[in-house]
Order: structure tokens, then C-alpha cells, then sequence
């Protein structure tokens, strides 16, 4: 089989083996290689030292004491000049020395790092076999626990004692789970059963480690089914143990599932691939359980679920260590999840669904609808669905914010003569009012009239 490898980490193999050293590429770039999807992270590990690789790079980094010199993309293509696209500039290569590692008493981190020598044992550190692969740039490779056999059963076998593996890192846990997901993979009876002995040891990772983690299980193709593998394995009682109050919640109306199984499938059928989207999706319904009334011939109700979930969702995304905007973004998104199209609506009913959920939302807030809608039995959209996207497309080009306006807070205190103050800020919001309404009004004749209106009063 013929790969295709990166220019810059062929360019670094072939800098190391000419100042005679053995190098190889490794990790995750090897097993997509060999499953043919592209590879986007390149390592390689070689028997240099950090102090014998870095006078081989014009420009590289070595600031850690896990033997790991790190080289731009941008700097390897201006070393040996290769043409500008070729690589991505933007990338950083690791070139890390054989190693052997002892002692994990933080579960995360080796309390002491010795140098190996041979690729080998170098690999045996690693955590799972279709990680724990080597490959020369000519194709040449090492697999000394059974990777590609593992790769061909899409099997996620830990190199080694599975229980030395999680024992060593507990995000090994979720990352196995994430791996899973990713590649549509099963994990091996015996893997499988030591990460589920050692999930209570997750307790002990930052959240900023498992939140980083858990967003990358969300961007999976098979992200559904690796939340499921975390509510089987006891991961979702800690990651997220408010999803789990939802199982066996029954909904009435047009819900085929529970709340757990609709939760799951609109994940499922979720069309953005922004993990921040799929997360919002996965907790639409988060406070279903806590609002749930039993009404007459209706059955249940869930009155006001989508105001109290967001409050829920944004607390979720703040223990992932979202960052404040996606915090934010994932708040909205369930917030006004429920909303509702009559065609009787007018454009300015429209445009103020647009200014409340947000221009940036808009496109977010239909893909959890799409997965709302599947997820609960429907097709994915209707005729409803259909005409408010149309008609949401053509009030995108009428105002929508301040800043659309014909007129600012600089012209508004020209024309009264007034300074900055809230009687400014109050003439614009009256303003925007207006033009929101009836987007006809904001021209710079009628607004200059109206402000000399409003500010005489």
C-alpha cells in the first residue's frame, strides 16, 4: 500500500536519518493511514535527544520534560523550501525521543520520564494498539501489539494491561470512548471491562481535560453512540449526570421515545458538525424531568422546559470549560429551542425571532430542530420548517441590530447637541423599535426627524 504522507513530516524523518538517527512517524497519523481518511496530527519519534534534534531545525521549541521538540509547519516549509499550500503552516510537528515512563500518582502525568531506546518500547507506552504503530516514510512499519489486526476487527484493544493503562491516565477512559466514536469502532471485553473499573478515577481529571475530551467525542460521525457507551459504563454519571434524570421520562403527543432515548437520537440526527450545537441538542430537553405535570387527557406536560433547561445546558457547558461565547451560544440554542411559525406572522415578528436568537444562531438553532423533529419520530423537516427558513432568508438582509441603522449615537447628540448619555442610548432603542417593524424607516430623513421629535419631548 502506497501513503500519502505530509511534506513537512517527511521532510523532518529524512533531516533526522541523514544526521544518522532513527526516526518514525506514529500515533493516530499512522492508524488513519492505514484506514485511508486524512491524518491532520504528525509525530514522530526518533533515538535523538531533544539536545541532538534541535540543531537540525532552524526554528523549533523544546520547553517540557517529556523529550517533545516542537516545529512549526510554516517553519519546516521556509527551511526546505517547499512551495507555499504544500502543508498547513499553521500546523506543530512533535518530535519526541524514545521513552520509558514510570509513576502516574496524579493519573494524568509520568512522574518520571527516562529515555528509551528502542522504537519498540517506546510504543509500549502507549495508550491503545492501533495507536502503538510505527511507519518509515518508505511504508516500512512496526507493530509489535497487533494495531493493523486490531484496525481490520475495529476493535480498541489497550497495549498491554488494560488496567496498567487506565491506571497510568484516567482520561484514557473517555478517550477510548471518544476513539470508539470516531472511527465507528467496538472496544475489546477485557479493555472494556478494566475502563469501566477505573471510570470512578475520571474524578481526579480536570475538567478542562475531559471537557476538551468530551467536546471531541460530540464532533464524532458516531457521537450518539458514544454517549450511550458513557451512560453504560458509568462516564455519564459523572460527565453529565443530569442527562441520566431523563431516562424513563415519557413525553405524550407526537414522542415515540423518552426523554433519554429522544435526547440520544436528536444528537443522532443533529445536521451541524459544531460540537457546541451537538451538545446544545443533546440537552434541549435537560429539565423535562424537573417540570413535568400530569394534565388530563394531554398527559404530560413540560411547561416552560426550554427556559429553566438553558439555565441547566449553560452550567453543563461551564463544568466542560466552554468558553464563555460557547457558553453563551449553547444558553440560547435551548433557550428558544421551542419556537413556533404561523405563516399569519409578519416580517417583523421574523426579524425579531432573528434579533433574539442572534444572526450567528440562526443556521445552529435549525440543525437542533432538525435533530429535535428526528429525534422525536418526524421527518426531518416539514412545510412549517420550510417556510419560515425561506422566509428567515429573505428579513437576513433587513435590519437587525444598531448597527444596521441609517443613523448613531455620534449623529443623534450632533443633532439635539446633547452629550453622551442614556437619553442617547434610549432614542436608538425607540428607533430601532421602529425600523424593526417597518424596515421602510431607516433612511437617514426619516431618522434625523424622528430624533429631533423624541428629543424635544
Amino acid at each position: 500500500m502506497k501513503f500519502k504522507l505530509d511534506a513537512g513530516v517527511t521532510k523532518i524523518v529524512e533531516t533526522l536519518e541523514k544526521a544518522g538517527y532513527e526516526a518514525w512517524i506514529v500515533g493516530g497519523a499512522v492508524r488513519d493511514l492505514l484506514l485511508e481518511i486524512p491524518a491532520y496530527d504528525w509525530d514522530v519519534t526518533t533515538n535523538a535527544t531533544p539536545e541532538q534534534i534541535q540543531p537540525l531545525f532552524t526554528e523549533c521549541f523544546y520547553d517540557n520534560e517529556y523529550g517533545t521538540v516542537k516545529v512549526a509547519g510554516k517553519h519546516v516549509r521556509k527551511q526546505f523550501g517547499l512551495d507555499e499550500g504544500i502543508i498547513n503552516e499553521d500546523v506543530l510537528y512533535d518530535i519526541t525521543t524514545y521513552r520509558t515512563e514510570f509513576g502516574y500518582s496524579d493519573k494524568r502525568r509520568p512522574d518520571k520520564v527516562v529515555w528509551g531506546k528502542t522504537v519498540e518500547e517506546d510504543l509500549l507506552r502507549r495508550d491503545f494498539t492501533i495507536n502503538a504503530m510505527a511507519m518509515k516514510t518508505n511504508g516500512e512499519m512496526v507493530d509489535p501489539y497487533g494495531g493493523k489486526k486490531d484496525l481490520e476487527q475495529k476493535l480498541i484493544r489497550a497495549v498491554g494491561d488494560p488496567t496498567e493503562r487506565f491506571t497510568e491516565d484516567a482520561l484514557r477512559i473517555l478517550r477510548a470512548i471518544r476513539i470508539a466514536s470516531q472511527l465507528g469502532f467496538a472496544i475489546e471485553e477485557k479493555t472494556l471491562a478494566a475502563l469501566q473499573a477505573k471510570v470512578p478515577n475520571l474524578k481526579e481529571i480536570s475538567w478542562e481535560r475531559i471537557g476538551a475530551e468530551m467536546m471531541k467525542l460530540l464532533a464524532t460521525q458516531h457521537a450518539a453512540d458514544g454517549v450511550i457507551m458513557m451512560a453504560g459504563t458509568g462516564i455519564l454519571e459523572i460527565v453529565i449526570p443530569e442527562l441520566l434524570l431523563t431516562k424513563d421520562v415519557k413525553q405524550a403527543g407526537h414522542h415515540i421515545y423518552d426523554v433519554y432515548t429522544h435526547s440520544i437520537e436528536a444528537l443522532r440526527a443533529c445536521t451541524s458538525p459544531d460540537p457546541v450545537v451537538r451538545l446544545a441538542t443533546l440537552l434541549h430537553d435537560i429539565d423535562k424531568p424537573t417540570v413535568a405535570k400530569a394534565e388530563g387527557p394531554r398527559g404530560v406536560t413540560f411547561h416552560s422546559h426550554e427556559v429553566k433547561g438553558a439555565r441547566t445546558a449553560k452550567k453543563v457547558a461551564e463544568r466542560l470549560k466552554l468558553s464563555k461565547h460557547d457558553q453563551d451560544r449553547v444558553f440560547t440554542l435551548v433557550r428558544w429551542h421551542m419556537f413556533t411559525y404561523d405563516p399569519k406572522m409578519t416580517d417583523a415578528a421574523i426579524r425579531r425571532f432573528i434579533r433574539r436568537v442572534g444572526v450567528e444562531n440562526i443556521h445552529d438553532i435549525i440543525a437542533l430542530r432538525i435533530g429535535d423533529r428526528v429525534g422525536s419520530g418526524s421527518k426531518t423537516t416539514s412545510w412549517r420548517l420550510t417556510e419560515m427558513q425561506k422566509r428567515i432568508g429573505e428579513q437576513l438582509y433587513e435590519p437587525l441590530s444598531l448597527k444596521d441603522m441609517k443613523i448613531n449615537g455620534t449623529e443623534v447628540m450632533k443633532l439635539l447637541g446633547i452629550k453622551p448619555s442614556q437619553k442617547v442610548g434610549e432614542i436608538l432603542d425607540t428607533l430601532f423599535e421602529e425600523i424593526i417593524e417597518d424596515s421602510s424607516k431607516n433612511t437617514k430623513e426619516y431618522l434625523e426627524k424622528r430624533v429631533k421629535e423624541l428629543g424635544s419631548k
